[in-house]
């Protein structure tokens, strides 16, 4: 059966990773873009600026926005093209070694951890939300599920025939294990950032 599976192409999957490589991508351009003109024009304001609590201008100056020495949204400009050609590639009758997929699954868990790493940077120390970046949470988080469930069925990950029939059954749930993991970062920020005008309205009454 696992044999049957690794032969079997992803079309699921590989749709999937087109889909999310897009949208990925466009998160990475758009808030490219927005670094590149605040550094050509100090005033600039990013159309993504909706609120307090909601803009892309503090993510994009602050230090955790540049976290190798270069804008972040550059990564994904690089990445999210790779994910692209997964996709594709798989479509068009690819079929990749296990190495590849286990390499390539390397890769969407370190995007996982850096993208959770930034979801604490942005609600617990910089107390904004980026729009572009939670479209970026948004499909990171599902692209990581995935591709490691993926792997988990069809064996390119060693495991016991028992995980590979657990994953081939969770695969099918991946929605609702996104919208889980979504909820559980709405429900941080809500309780988190809910607290931030209460603690403004105090400091200005202690100032007085």
């Amino acid at each position: 059966m696992a044999d049957s599976s690794r032969r079997a192409r992803p079309v699921a999957l590989a749709i999937f990773l087109v889909i999310a490589g897009v949208l990925g991508l466009l998160a990475a351009f758009a808030l490219s873009v927005e670094k590149v003109l605040s550094l050509a024009d100090a005033g600039h304001v990013p159309s993504c600026n909706v609120g307090v609590l909601v803009g892309c201008s503090v993510n994009l100056d602050s230090a955790q926005g540049e976290v190798f020495g270069f804008p972040n949204p550059f990564i994904g400009l690089m990445a999210w093209p790779a994910v692209i050609f997964v996709g594709v590639a798989v479509l068009a009758g690819a079929r990749f070694p296990r190495w590849f997929w286990v390499v390539f699954n390397l890769g969407v868990a370190g995007a996982l951890v850096f993208v959770v790493w930034l979801i604490v940077q942005s609600i617990y120390v910089l107390y904004v939300l980026c729009p572009w970046c939670m479209l970026t949470w948004a499909v990171t988080i599902p692209t990581f599920w995935a591709v490691t469930l993926h792997n988990l069925r069809a064996g390119n990950i060693p495991s016991s025939a028992r995980v590979q029939r657990v994953a081939a059954a969770w695969f099918k749930w991946i929605p609702l294990i996104t919208v889980v993991c979504y909820g559980i970062v709405v429900a941080l920020a809500q309780v988190h950032m809910n607290a931030i005008p209460l603690v403004m309205i105090d400091l200005q009454n202690l100032s007085r």
